[in-house]
């Protein structure tokens, strides 16, 4: 919780306004920030200085694990994260790639699980980490990416959080994702929720130890019309301890993350928060 507190006056103190062009908005703006998070120890990283709503960013990764590419399917999950990239962005709505209402195109968990080949075919990036680590192999390569260059005109947002890197150490798995951009008020504990809650998640369907989730975001920003909120009313208040994350231990593979895990398999314990806070969202 102190670590995304200390980023958020760093961006304040230290920030320099940058015009973004697919917004049109100014942000604060500061580069390199690295966050880690102790999965071993269960230090949720859930912001308690406003009411934080976790469960709507784990259903959005779960959709991720599972491929969608429908908003329609992220809905059924729990969330609404994809609303409006999927349907209120210019860019996206009149292109002749879209298929149609609340489609998202080839974005996020579409690359992680197809991502196409020149031949044809596709590759399935999570699954070969998932059968390396189960088997107690890393060969250094155990990297699922979003970032693919070639197919950003084929969907209505290129990824903020781009890649993940595991690495196995003995029978402890620790992660390493990328971030090179993050919207600090809003986006930034869903991406916190999203690192600690993916490597707990791939440790416990491939058998082994989490240990520390390291999060590396190139730029970090706040929009001008989120500056004052978070100025003079998030950063005046006291933080809480970090709650317990629990998931359900019946959880045992990835074809049960595909199948029926559902939200009520995971829980919060121990959660103390103050108001919310609603912070202008950026399409």
């Amino acid at each position: 919780m102190r670590q995304y507190l200390d980023l958020c006056q760093r961006i304040i103190d230290d920030g320099e306004w940058v015009e973004n062009e697919r917004t049109g908005k100014r942000c604060l703006t500061v580069i390199n920030a690295d966050l880690e998070y102790n999965v071993k120890a269960d230090e949720f990283p859930l912001i308690t200085t406003r009411k934080s709503y976790w469960k709507s960013a784990i259903a959005e990764f779960l959709g991720y694990i599972r491929g969608y590419d429908n908003a329609a399917d992220f809905r059924a999950l729990g969330t609404k994260t994809w609303d409006a990239n999927a349907n209120l962005n210019d860019f996206w709505v009149n292109n002749s790639y879209r298929k149609g209402e609340d489609d998202m195109g080839r974005v996020y968990g579409v690359q992680g699980r197809a991502w196409a080949k020149p031949d044809g075919g596709v590759v399935d990036q999570l699954k070969k980490v998932v059968d390396h680590l189960s088997r107690g192999l890393d060969d250094r390569g155990e990297i699922i990416t979003f970032y693919n260059p070639g197919e950003f005109h084929m969907g209505c947002l290129r990824p903020c959080m781009h890649t993940h890197n595991f690495s196995l150490l003995g029978d402890t798995l620790s992660l390493t994702s990328f971030q090179r951009s993050c919207d600090v008020p809003l986006g930034l504990n869903f991406n916190q929720i999203q690192v600690f809650t993916f490597l707990a998640l791939m440790a416990q369907i491939t058998g082994k130890k989490p240990g520390v989730a390291y999060h590396k975001i190139v730029n970090a920003h706040i929009y001008e019309d989120q500056l004052e909120l978070m100025r003079d009313v998030q950063l005046k208040r006291e933080p809480y301890d970090s709650p317990k994350l629990i998931i359900n231990p019946d959880i045992k593979s990835l074809e049960d993350l595909e199948t029926w895990v559902t939200m009520d398999d995971f829980q919060v314990e121990g959660y103390e928060s103050h108001e919310p806070i609603q912070y202008p969202f950026s399409v």
